[in-house]
């Protein structure tokens, strides 16, 4: 098939996606930024004392936090479903699914503090969907990153199900072009999604996630893609990584704690970790938004911010349906 047709249906499925994926200001008209207003009126601020708090106790809060937001909205919908703990429920959570098994336990405690502090305060009140979603902002701006208005109102959800998780999530190995189609069926731009993933500039990932990567790509080499030094000190960072899974690598090995446009430099340098990472770079629809971002934090930020935005009302329920949880890892 010729490229410029390639092209053309790529463009068609992602308008038609989109389409039919429930619209963003739709959503956020259902939200505010005012509705704790009465109700809880210190939201924001008990929120942000304790996910700093947080942070500063246990470093990988934040981009734990900001993965276990993402990964709650794209399944179904900003509804804290991906909270409910397996011990809690007869049938398999959300949290269960095995993409979610390696989500660290300092983003689901940091959730669980702000919900006590928030249960003293204003007993019954506070969703578990708001708080995720205000802790993911604070914690962006605790590493220097944009600081934007979180709209409210989220309802938590009924039921979690690990069944739910299968294809709504990208995986490590996933093309450009394959992302752009998942995320278009949440209502989300290929630029947002490239804004988004710009998340990667702090956190790390498990060798195990891109060893195919590093060790017998094609025969006996590594992925070309990669930088040759870079991808020769990951195999010495990751070897025995199949014996002890814990072994990592910081996503951004130049500012990994810093909230910045350096992921975006280090892709075309072929620093990028994952091949998820990487064929934003290769594939040119996003390539131009990595340049854009590269080049420009301001951008980048702008888009993130706004990204994040559009991200926190995807299948938000309001009213009836969904309830406020007294305890976000247990269903009510």
């Amino acid at each position: 098939m010729a490229a410029p047709l390639r092209r053309l249906l790529l463009s068609l499925a992602l308008l038609l996606a989109a389409a039919t994926a429930p619209g963003a200001a739709a959503a956020a008209a259902r939200l505010s930024t005012s509705y704790y207003s009465r109700s809880c009126p210190r939201v924001e601020q008990i929120v942000s004392d304790v996910v700093t708090a947080k942070q500063q106790a246990n470093p990988s809060t934040a981009a734990g936090t900001l993965r276990l937001f993402f990964h709650d909205c794209f399944v179904s919908g900003c509804d804290a479903s991906v909270l409910v703990s397996p011990l809690s429920t007869d049938r398999s959570p959300e949290r269960a699914a095995e993409i979610n098994l390696s989500l660290p336990g300092d983003a689901f405690d940091a959730v669980a503090r702000a919900k006590a502090a928030l249960e003293a305060a204003c007993p019954g009140t506070v969703s578990c969907a708001d708080i995720l979603a205000l802790a993911a902002r604070d914690l962006v701006g605790i590493l220097g990153g944009p600081r934007f208005p979180v709209y409210l109102g989220r309802r938590d959800a009924r039921r979690s199900d690990a069944t739910d998780v299968e294809g709504n999530l990208p995986r490590t190995n996933m093309s450009a072009r394959a992302m752009a189609v998942l995320f278009a069926r949440k209502g989300i731009t290929p630029r947002e999604m490239v804004a988004l993933a710009g998340a990667h500039t702090v956190g790390f990932s498990h060798c195990s996630e891109f060893a195919h990567r590093v060790y017998g790509y094609r025969g006996d080499g590594y992925d070309p893609a990669l930088n040759p030094a870079f991808a020769r000190a990951l195999r010495t960072s990751c070897a025995g990584y199949e014996r002890d899974p814990t072994l990592s690598i910081f996503n951004d090995i130049v500012t990994p704690s810093v909230f910045d446009e350096l992921y975006f430099k280090n892709l075309p340098r072929g620093l990028g970790l994952l091949a998820s990472d990487a064929a934003l770079w290769e594939y040119a629809p996003t390539r131009v938004f990595v340049q854009r971002y590269a080049d420009n934090r301001t951008a980048f930020f702008d888009d993130f911010a706004a990204a994040m935005q559009r991200l926190g009302t995807v299948g938000v329920k309001t009213g009836r349906q969904g309830v406020v949880r007294r305890q976000c890892d247990v269903l009510d």
